[in-house]
């Protein structure tokens, strides 16, 4: 799930459904799925991370975590009730400012679309500014604006220079930008328009037709269940007055998590967490969304003119703050998160040619977001591949792990956790994901520690607790055509996938 940034608006859908998994587990989104602190007054005010050092080489590792860039995260609240996360990094002359509101599209309450619609309009217009002067006063202060709506949550950021002549300008347009938006009507006439394009363009691909299915099929009534865009029949009637009403609810100082990274002191970084809180509309965070309930296994097709076949299979997974998040990581690499070398990706494409790529993934949210293997396929061998598929899952649950897959793993687990701090935005994301979804301000730390340890056992305990081959909901999108047996596995097989995938 990418942010969109300035004027530009880009149609949100599922997310990268084949998503880094590894990383996943400790970058925030952005996060499917597209992460820390509970109230203050709970926390010591700062926690000491690891020692700072950069490492080399895989080899330095030796079996131990790597140390990684050291953080000092202070936490407070505004007067306003924002909770705020703050790292102070003076590397560069810059800060990172993100503002994370539980104001995704689970909080659409019967109006599919209003979320991802009221964050898209935020920097359409402002007193005394069009789109175009928004854009231009960000860009001729070195600064930039971003923002983005996700079924969980939505964002605004801005990155700019430290310096006061620069950063209080910044920080004057962000403020008004997220806190007094006009919902011109001319912008929502074009972004309407641009997202029933985007409607029109679904139709032709069969890879968002099915997911929005099987969201459909995975979560019924609850508020995943829809696609956070909307859809035509949702879109046209939202009004202005809407859009202002979501905004004074769902953007309010009480609602969203501050997180500050960069070149500022914790004076500096206070007042400006203090004057971006009062901008913001006065209210309280909003009820968290009730827990989904269990779907209804079993195949929905949906009959599309093409070569291949898109399948996909889900259950419901587990919540962000879930204790078996960490075996499962490691698990669902083993399984087919971790690319080449997974079981799935050995199976299906080294061995029998079936397909470009196939993953699994889970993709933990508020409460429990989905576990989810998507591919595609030839249409004449969806079948079989499908039955392949299951087969895979079924048989890793019996056996899980070898110690060999997990040790493997847990090196290339050990080997991207750097990048989980490497850059000021990285650390600005975790601060944020930390804030809104109640974890502790050592996640990074526990995280990795945990990660080491986790048995084979474990892992195959965790998996068999939240996963079954026979609860998979699934959803096909293809052709109808004339079934056609598997291909033998070989490590030469004659039969290769497909150069690339159609959509």
């Amino acid at each position: 799930m990418s942010e969109h940034k300035g004027p530009r608006y880009g149609l949100l859908g599922l997310g990268a459904l084949g998503l880094v998994v590894m990383l996943g587990a400790f970058i925030a989104p952005q996060a499917e799925a597209e992460s820390i602190a509970p109230d203050s007054t709970t926390l010591k005010d700062t926690v000491q991370a690891l020692p700072d050092n950069n490492l080399q080489s895989l080899k330095e590792l030796d079996g131990k975590p790597p140390a990684r860039r050291a953080l000092n995260i202070q936490t407070w609240k505004t007067a306003e009730g924002a909770k705020v996360m703050f790292v102070e990094a003076r590397e560069l002359p810059m800060f990172n400012l993100r503002l994370t509101y539980a104001a995704g599209s689970s909080q659409d309450r019967g109006t599919p679309g209003i979320a991802v619609l009221t964050n898209a309009m935020l920097n359409e217009g402002v007193a005394g500014k069009n789109v175009g002067a928004i854009a231009e006063g960000f860009e001729g202060l070195g600064a930039d604006f971003s923002n983005g709506a996700y079924r969980d949550m939505a964002v605004t950021s801005l990155r700019s220079l430290s310096a006061v002549d620069k950063r209080e300008p910044a920080l004057k347009l962000f403020s008004q930008v997220v806190g007094k938006p006009t919902f011109p009507a001319d912008s929502l006439a074009r972004i309407k328009n641009q997202l029933l394009a985007g409607f029109e363009y679904q139709k032709q691909n069969p890879g968002k037709l099915a997911g929005n299915e099987l969201f459909k099929r995975l979560y019924g009534d609850h508020p995943y269940a829809h696609p956070s865009e909307g859809t035509a029949k949702s879109i046209s009637p939202i009004s202005i007055a809407q859009l202002k009403a979501f905004h004074a609810k769902a953007y309010a100082a009480g609602n969203a998590v501050i997180a500050l990274v960069g070149d500022l002191s914790r004076s500096e970084a206070e007042a400006i967490a203090a004057q971006v809180s009062s901008a913001l509309p006065k209210g309280p965070a909003l009820p968290k969304i009730e827990q989904p309930v269990d779907p209804k296994a079993g195949e929905t097709h949906i009959e599309f003119a093409s070569k291949q076949t898109h399948l996909m299979l889900a259950q419901l997974g587990i919540e962000r703050n879930d204790p078996d998040f960490v075996a499962l990581t490691l698990g669902n690499s083993v399984l087919g998160g971790g690319g080449f070398g997974s079981r799935l990706m050995t199976e299906v494409r080294e061995k029998r040619g079936l397909t470009y790529g196939v993953s699994s993934g889970f993709t933990p949210m508020q409460v429990p977001g989905p576990f989810m293997i998507t591919l595609q396929t030839r249409a004449e061998l969806s079948e079989n591949t499908l039955k392949l598929v299951q087969d895979i899952v079924r048989d890793f649950l019996i056996t899980g792990p070898t110690q060999k897959e997990l040790d493997d793993a847990k090196r290339e687990l050990s080997g991207s956790f750097p990048l989980s701090t490497a850059s000021n935005a990285d650390i600005v994301g975790q601060l944020g994901a930390i804030g809104f979804y109640d974890l502790p301000l050592t996640y990074l730390e526990d995280f990795m520690q945990q990660a080491q340890n986790v048995t084979v056992e474990q892992v195959k305990a965790a998996m068999n607790k939240h996963l079954s081959a026979d609860k998979m909901v699934i959803v096909t999108a293809g052709p109808t055509v004339p079934q056609k047996p598997l291909p033998p596995p070989t490590d030469k097989p004659t039969q290769q996938p497909l150069g690339v995938p159609e959509h």
